[in-house]
């Protein structure tokens, strides 16, 4: 393996972060998937439920990404079977979901799950790993001092009042940064965080103990890629400087750079899209003087449709970050 390639590591997950990693897949680097390990909504969240494994869900989304497979294993790991019926649309369980469960729970050592993962899916050079092994779950104090538990309830609300700001988020219990992530953290030469859900998705991944420490005490690049749009019950009004400011208050530590989206599509665009998104609110809004050396406002967006990143460009901007 050549000594010159650089090291990412990518934080986050969701469909967006998969998505980044595809595109600096591209490139001669090494990249490491980082995922929070609190989902538990539907088929994840089943399997949770009924042998006490870890979610999944959002690892699998990163070894997807990171595959070197032939097509036919790319298919089979999205392949979704069964007749349950779980929130949010989706039917039967994911194939890949199961095979990552069924592993855990014959087998009772996470790290020979992913040894046999990546193996299987043929990820080489890079790595998809959790944040935490510990079995957590995510808890939000809301600006009222309600507590709302479960990252499926602060993902998409149903019991809470969405207008509620989220005063401050945590794990119960409280877990341990898995080891191979703090080494992979420790020698990268760039960390990305996001886009994503900031509080479901991003943020989480911050939280198992010794985490921000590792993120801190690392000598990369550390850089935040903002959401275009803001989301209720999470980032209701936010701003590029709220999001940016919430990441380091988690991270306690300073971001390098931040990178946000300036393009304004037009209204029926995003009206359109809110049809398909109906927790999206509004574009997020651009601070005045913000110091350029640190924020990066380019144009993000793919040209139509959805008002989601075009990740070529995001990548392109890292690469020359690095």
């Amino acid at each position: 393996m050549p000594r010159s390639e650089k090291k990412i590591v990518c934080f986050g997950g969701g469909n967006a972060v998969p998505k980044l990693i595809e595109e600096l897949k591209k490139y001669p680097i090494q990249i490491t998937g980082v995922t929070s390990m609190v989902d538990n909504g539907g088929s994840t969240g089943q399997l949770r439920e009924d042998f006490n494994v870890l979610p999944p869900g959002d690892i699998r989304r990163h070894i997807l990404a990171l595959s070197d497979a032939p097509k036919w294993k790319k298919e089979l790991f999205k392949f979704r079977f069964g007749r349950e019926e779980f929130a949010g649309g989706h039917k039967g369980h994911n194939f890949a979901n199961v095979f990552i469960a069924g592993l855990e729970y014959i087998l009772k050592d996470y790290r020979k799950v992913l040894k046999i993962v990546h193996e299987f899916m043929e990820v080489k050079k890079h790595k998809a790993l959790p944040a935490t092994v510990d079995k957590v779950q995510l808890v939000a104090e809301l600006e009222n001092g309600e507590i709302v538990e479960g990252e499926d309830e602060i993902d998409v609300p149903k019991k809470h009042d969405p207008k509620l700001r989220i005063k401050k988020l945590y794990l119960k219990p409280q877990a341990r940064i898995f080891p191979p992530t703090k080494k992979a953290i420790l020698e990268a030469d760039l960390l990305t965080f996001g886009p994503g859900d900031l509080y479901s998705s991003v943020i989480p991944c911050f939280l198992p103990e010794g985490m921000s420490q590792a993120i801190k005490r690392s000598k990369a690049k550390k850089v935040y890629i903002c959401n275009a749009m803001t989301k209720l019950g999470e980032t209701n009004n936010f701003s590029v400087l709220d999001f940016a400011n919430e990441i380091e208050k988690y991270l306690n530590c300073q971001l390098d750079f931040v990178i946000y989206n300036i393009e304004i599509p037009d209204q029926q665009r995003i009206q359109e899209y809110k049809k398909t998104e109906p927790l999206l609110l509004d574009l997020v809004k651009i601070n005045p003087g913000l110091d350029k050396k640190k924020f990066i406002g380019k144009n993000l967006l793919v040209k139509s449709g959805p008002i989601v990143h075009d990740f070529k460009k995001v990548a392109k901007i890292l690469m020359r970050l690095i």
